[in-house]
């Protein structure tokens, strides 16, 4: 200690220029063992918001599964993946009844992609079998997706087109076509709803410049949705166009992130949709980073929608903000963070204008641990801490508040969509407030375990809406559950 604070008053002190080999051999090596920045992306650290990767975070190389024999195949991508949860939902807000409900739900996946072998020519097919046993509802498609091909496109991958960035990393180009299934942004508006035991997919065209290494990277989507049918093979929907650029900006990003998007959706007239017409234009911005030595991190969102919906005028927005503070000197790394979203509403029934945001294809678990909200018509404050306690074990929880954004609009998920509107506005806006909290490990190397639990105390509006439509109303519901995930290509690992 005592010889780095004189070498540090010595350099201080130097007119002249140090040269490398003047630095005392510990003070290099000290330098040296700090690692070089390899990635211009770092993760947002955000409640809620990692984007799966691509390919899917169940993906193993084969060559990296540890099977004998496979270890020089390094062009092959499989996964097999099993998930099972039990749930109990007591006083469900989202059923036409009050009552309590044991489901069993059970999601399969398998996976074969190709690369490298015969670049620039890759693919991939990705199949899912969804269902639900011991539950007292219908089916449906949240739950329901039988035998299904969630994923089946094929690749242009060019992996130096654009040249490297300052950082050495290649600047790849790639252009996909077929079914796919993908997440942008902070998931809210295109996600793959990893929750639900279904999946979101899309039919048609993605082109991608750069890759997340990159300082800059652009996405452009030439889609349309696929509808999820319950036993037959799920369909296109050629009633409804969706599209999107969005870009990224890491140039800044140990401070600055920015993502900057534009999405639109056109659906035109058709029994399906009840010949509603629509056309939506949605840009959006988003931005996040870390200070004071990773201590803090922020992330913002605003989108703004404009348009025409069925011979009405179009205007809606949706804000995110949420900033954290984490503990780094603790060793359990707690982290405490606050979260506002405000997402507009229907504002008057009898006008010409339509207030209520799109949500898109968005994931909605982030905006409640329940699945009772999703981003339209709602205000929303939540506390949040997570923390790791023992290593491999990570636990999270926390508190929030829900209110219409207009009292006289919707609360979607209510009552299985029936009864959840008081043109009025006489019911009230406040929906509840709830405490939730889960955790999560790796009870063996194949299986990951996620047990948690969630209280809501219903607010005056839900009170108000199950009476009308049922003649009696809960005053709180519950809901826990024990999921486990297994990979089967993970048992071979040493």
């Amino acid at each position: 200690m005592k010889k780095k604070i004189i070498y540090t008053i010595l350099l201080s002190g130097t007119s002249g220029f140090v040269s490398a080999q003047d630095i005392p051999a510990d003070t290099t090596a000290e330098k040296l063992s700090q690692p070089s920045k390899t990635s211009y992306y770092i993760e947002p650290g955000s409640y809620g918001t990692k984007r799966e990767t691509d390919p899917p975070s169940y993906i193993r190389e084969l060559g990296k599964t540890g099977i004998k024999g496979a270890e020089k195949i390094d062009w092959l991508d499989v996964g097999l993946d099993y998930r099972a949860r039990f749930e109990v939902r007591h006083n469900d807000l989202r059923r036409e009844v009050i009552t309590t409900d044991y489901p069993l739900l059970l999601r399969s996946r398998a996976y074969i992609g190709i690369k490298n072998i015969i670049d620039p020519f890759r693919a991939v097919i990705e199949f899912e079998d969804a269902h639900r046993v011991n539950g007292k509802f219908a089916p449906d498609n949240r739950d329901f997706n039988r035998a299904e091909l969630i994923q089946a496109y094929a690749e242009l991958h060019f992996k130096n087109a654009l040249g490297k960035d300052d950082l050495g990393n290649s600047r790849a180009l790639f252009i996909r076509f077929g079914r796919q299934a993908f997440e942008f942004t902070d998931r809210r508006l295109i996600g793959l709803n990893r929750w639900r035991n279904t999946t979101n997919n899309f039919l048609g065209l993605r082109t991608t410049l750069g890759q997340e290494k990159n300082d800059w990277q652009l996405d452009l989507l030439a889609l349309r949705p696929i509808n999820r049918l319950i036993d037959e093979f799920d369909k296109t929907d050629n009633n409804r166009d969706f599209w999107a650029v969005i870009g990224h900006w890491r140039k800044w990003s140990d401070a600055l992130t920015i993502e900057p998007y534009y999405l639109g959706l056109k659906q035109r007239p058709a029994a399906a949709n009840n010949n509603r017409e629509r056309i939506i234009h949605s840009p959006g911005i988003r931005f996040y980073g870390w200070f004071n030595s990773n201590h803090i991190n922020y992330d913002f969102t605003y989108t703004q929608q404009f348009g025409e919906d069925n011979g009405l005028d179009h205007n809606a927005y949706a804000v995110t903000a949420e900033v954290g503070y984490k503990f780094q000197q603790i060793k359990s790394k707690p982290r405490v963070s606050l979260f506002y979203g405000h997402v507009s509403g229907d504002k008057d029934p009898n006008d010409n204008v339509n207030n209520r945001f799109e949500r898109f294809f968005g994931f909605a678990r982030p905006w409640s641990s329940d699945d009772y909200v999703i981003p339209e018509n709602i205000i929303t404050p939540k506390l949040k801490l997570e923390f790791e306690p023992v290593k491999g074990v990570k636990f999270d929880g926390g508190y929030s508040f829900y209110w219409l954004a207009s009292s006289t609009d919707r609360f979607n998920n209510l009552l299985a969509g029936s009864n959840n509107r008081d043109v009025t506005g006489n019911s009230g806006t406040f929906l509840g407030h709830g405490l939730d909290a889960r955790v999560r490990f790796v009870p063996t190397k194949f299986i990951d375990a996620n047990i948690g639990y969630t209280h809501y105390t219903m607010g005056e509006f839900v009170q108000n809406r199950q009476e009308a439509a049922l003649n009696e109303h809960a005053t709180s519901s519950d809901f826990f559950y024990i999921e486990l995930s297994f990979n089967a290509f993970d048992m071979f690992k040493k």
